[in-house]
C-alpha cells in the first residue's frame, strides 16, 4: 500500500481525496482565512502535480476548471497524487478583485517570503506546501481589463519536456513566453518543477470554450504523465508562436470589431475600425504581421493607445 500524503497536519491515505485549509491570517474583523486545498491521493506510485487558480480574484474561468477535472477523477484508480488549489487570491476572489487588499499583484510575489507583505505571505505558503513537493504544475488564468483571450498555453517552448507537456495539453495556440520575475510560474520553474500557465476567457465571467479546453487539456496532460488511463481526444495539434504583440488604437472612439478569438489574419489585414459617436470613421487598426488572433478587447469604447487585438506569429 502506498504511503500516506502528509500536509498541514492532515495525512491522506492512499485512494482518498481529502479538503484541507493551510492557514493565512486573520481578517480585520477577527475571523480566520485560510487557503483552500484538496488532495487526491492515488492508490498507485506516480507524479505529484499541482492546479491552481485565481491567483488573481477575478479569474473565474479556472476555478471552474479545477471543479470539472476533480469531478471527473477517482483517487481509487489515480497514478501520483494532485493537489489542487482552485482559489489562490482568497482575499481578492471575496471581494471580485484581481489583487489583494493592498493592491499588490499575487503573481509578482512569488518566491514570497513567512515575514514579508500579505501577498509574499501567501506566495510563500504555496510554494512551501505545495509547489515544492510537485514535478509538474499548471497555473490556470484568463484575460484582464476587459480583455477575452483565446484558450492557449505560455511556457519555456525552448524546454523539451515543457513544449511536450504542451502539446499534450493541444490548447488552439501554445505561446513561448519567457518568465516574469516574481510570477508562480518563474519561481515553479526554478524549483524545478515543469509549469505550463493556461490562459482562455476573460475575467468575472465564466467562457464555456475556455473551461472545455482547459479541463480537456488538464486531463490530457494528467494521462501523458501516467496518471490516469485516459483523457479526451484532442482538436489536433496546437499551433506554435516566437512572438506576440498588441495592436493598439491610434484614435480615440468606439472601436468595431472585424475579426474573432482564433482567426488567421494576413498582414496590413483590417482587424477594427474606430468611429466616433456621430458614426464618422476615425480610425483602422491593421495587423502588422500575418498570424493568429489570440486576445481581443470587450470593451468597445477606447482611447488613443489602448490594447485593442493581440497578434501571435505562427512558427508553421
Amino acid at each position: 500500500m502506498r504511503q500516506r500524503f502528509e500536509m498541514a497536519g492532515v495525512s491522506v491515505p492512499a485512494g482518498r481525496r481529502t479538503t484541507l485549509e493551510l492557514p493565512i491570517g486573520r481578517l480585520m474583523s477577527g475571523g480566520p482565512m485560510a487557503l483552500p486545498v484538496l488532495v487526491l491521493h492515488g492508490r498507485n506510485d506516480g507524479p505529484t502535480m499541482w492546479l491552481s487558480a485565481a491567483v488573481h480574484g477575478d479569474e473565474l474561468c479556472g476555478v471552474e476548471i479545477i471543479r470539472r477535472v476533480i469531478g471527473s477523477l477517482d483517487p481509487r484508480t489515480l497514478s501520483g497524487t494532485l493537489i489542487a488549489v482552485p482559489v489562490l487570491n482568497v482575499y481578492g476572489f471575496n471581494t471580485g478583485d484581481r489583487n489583494l487588499p493592498d493592491r499588490r499583484d499575487l503573481n509578482r510575489s512569488f518566491p514570497g517570503s513567512p515575514r514579508g507583505s500579505l501577498a509574499a505571505r501567501i506566495a510563500h505558503l504555496m510554494m512551501t506546501e505545495v509547489v515544492n513537493r510537485c514535478s509538474l504544475g499548471i497555473d490556470l488564468h484568463t484575460g484582464s481589463d476587459h480583455r477575452a483571450n483565446l484558450p492557449q498555453i505560455r511556457g519555456d517552448l525552448e524546454d523539451r519536456e515543457t513544449l511536450e507537456m504542451a502539446e499534450r495539453f493541444g490548447a488552439p495556440l501554445s505561446l513561448n513566453a519567457r518568465t516574469r520575475d516574481g510570477s508562480l510560474r518563474a519561481a515553479a520553474t526554478r524549483s524545478g518543477a515543469t509549469v505550463l500557465l493556461f490562459e482562455g476567457g476573460e475575467a468575472d465571467r465564466f467562457d464555456e470554450a475556455a473551461i472545455d479546453a482547459g479541463t480537456a487539456g488538464v486531463l490530457r496532460v494528467m494521462q501523458g504523465a501516467s496518471m490516469i488511463s485516459s483523457a479526451p481526444e484532442g482538436p489536433g495539434r496546437t499551433r506554435l508562436s516566437w512572438s506576440s504583440g498588441w495592436v493598439r488604437a491610434g484614435r480615440s472612439g468606439i472601436a468595431h470589431m472585424e475579426v474573432g478569438l482564433g482567426d488567421i489574419v494576413d498582414k496590413r489585414q483590417v482587424l477594427a475600425t474606430v468611429h466616433d459617436p456621430f458614426g464618422k470613421r476615425v480610425g483602422t487598426l491593421r495587423a502588422r504581421v500575418p498570424g493568429m488572433v489570440i486576445g481581443l478587447t470587450q470593451r468597445p469604447l477606447v482611447n488613443r493607445g489602448d490594447a485593442v487585438a493581440h497578434i501571435a506569429e505562427l512558427s508553421d
